[in-house]
């Protein structure tokens, strides 16, 4: 029975053991993943972004332009051909409902019609008033010849009656001149009355014609051969059927220009100082992974915008593409590696080693068995890495996470914060120095469309 306890017990005394073995060594294995070396060599600085493929040039297949002609400020698209419709010119692309077009042309034609009416009754009513006026005429000259008759044969009367017959030849001329002249008024004042009610039908006339104009442009043809693109919204949104057309804005949809293309990507405010136009960069489709692209930074917006659904702000950049391919098509999305810098023989580590106070940036370096914070001199960096520039050697051991007694290490290289604290300052001059001179550019630039161009 003795001995069977002291089998027992050198059992459980071996599992113990090997249960000690087996933690340290998981212990051991942890830590050894989250160490890092500090490794010398070549280092690529890129800014990575991801675009969206389009022509450099595009026509534009525009739909009516005399919209606010016409007094409609919005119509629809009724009818559109698939996007990547290959259409050779004049053929069709697009239909838009005619409906509010429709209902104005009614009213007009009533206009036209009620405008005919007035000027028909004007013009009766003139040509009756003149003829009246006309036979007027006619007999007060009768009357006057019939009193000068009368004057002449009363000359051999008493001077009385001659008197009279004089009076009377005096008054039926004075009432045939009067006669004369209101006919000259009468006529002036029809006129103004048929210029009226001609302008009146012609204004209507010309609305109608307007419409009619219009409308025959409602069903839209391309303007060349080429491949039908939809046109994008400002929020981003593709026109399709359904979506309005402002009379400001009329374009339906484009024609791009495949032999020249361009990604418009866009670039956060940390790392647009970096891109410059000119910046060589490799472009990847993501519909064909194979397939890479040479290209160029071409240019950059002035101004940042805040995309949609988020809080960062960005800067438009566009990049020309060396050379193009049949497969290529707007709005594809590309993956560009914009190349900022290129170091043959420098220190990096990884991003994730680097740790910040206020004031120091270290690392937590392993000297044997111990930890230290070892204050380090930074350069620029990449996606995944930084450069090294004092504070470290080649091949020593970094820790990626941060020690249970981080708060009790000490920190080595302290001096190395002066360094640190002079290329803060250069660098505040520097951005300071760039923004004046971009202030400068933007005031030259005023009418290039709010862009840097190579």
């Amino acid at each position: 029975m003795k001995k069977k306890k002291i089998v027992i017990g050198a059992i459980a005394l071996v599992l113990i053991i090997l249960s000690i073995i087996i933690y340290r060594a998981g212990k051991k294995d942890t830590t050894a993943s989250i160490e890092v070396v500090v490794k010398k060599g070549k280092m690529d600085v890129t800014v990575v972004t991801t675009g969206e493929l389009q022509s450099e040039n595009s026509e534009k297949i525009i739909g009516p332009t005399g919209l606010r002609t016409i007094g409609i400020w919005r119509v629809k698209i009724s009818d559109l051909v698939p996007e990547g419709t290959v259409v050779d010119s004049g053929a069709y692309v697009a239909t838009l409902d005619r409906t509010e077009a429709t209902t104005k042309l009614k009213d007009v034609e009533s206009d036209v019609q009620k405008s005919q009416t007035q000027y028909d009754k004007t013009k009766l009513d003139t040509t009756l008033e003149l003829r009246n006026a006309r036979d007027e005429l006619i007999n007060l000259k009768y009357s006057m010849e019939e009193k000068e008759i009368i004057m002449e044969q009363s000359k051999y009367e008493p001077p009385a009656t001659l008197r009279q017959a004089k009076i009377d030849k005096e008054k039926a001329e004075r009432a045939y001149k009067q006669a004369v002249e209101n006919y000259k008024l009468k006529v002036k004042q029809n006129q103004s009355k048929m210029q009226e009610v001609s302008l009146n039908l012609e204004t209507a006339t010309r609305k109608r014609d307007d419409i009619l104009k219009v409308m025959d442009e409602f069903i839209i043809k391309a303007p060349k051969p080429g491949m039908v693109i939809y046109m994008k919204e400002w929020n981003g949104a593709k026109r399709k059927v359904g979506s309005e057309l402002s009379p400001w804005d009329p374009t339906v949809a484009t024609l791009p220009d495949l032999s020249s293309m361009m990604s418009k990507t866009y670039v956060n405010e940390i790392d647009i100082s970096k891109v410059k136009v000119g910046q060589r960069v490799k472009i990847g489709v993501d519909a064909f992974p194979e397939k890479e692209f040479a290209g160029e930074v071409k240019e950059i917006a002035n101004v940042g915008e805040q995309l949609p659904n988020s809080d960062a702000k960005v800067f438009e950049v566009l990049i020309k593409l060396f050379q193009t391919d049949t497969v290529l098509r707007p709005s594809m999305t590309t993956s560009n590696v914009i190349s900022i810098n290129s170091y043959n023989d420098v220190l990096h580590i990884p991003l994730e080693a680097i740790h910040n106070n206020d004031s120091l940036t270290f690392v937590y370096k392993k000297n044997g068995f111990s930890v230290s914070k070892q204050v380090v001199v930074v350069g620029e960096s990449n996606e995944n890495e930084i450069i090294i520039e004092k504070g470290l050697n080649e091949g020593e051991t970094l820790m990626l996470s941060i020690p249970e007694n981080a708060t009790d290490l000490s920190y080595e290289g302290i001096e190395l914060y002066e360094i640190t604290k002079q290329k803060k300052a250069q660098k505040k001059k520097e951005a300071e120095d760039n923004h004046k001179k971009h202030q400068e550019k933007m005031e030259l630039k005023k009418g290039n469309g709010g862009r840097i161009k190579n």
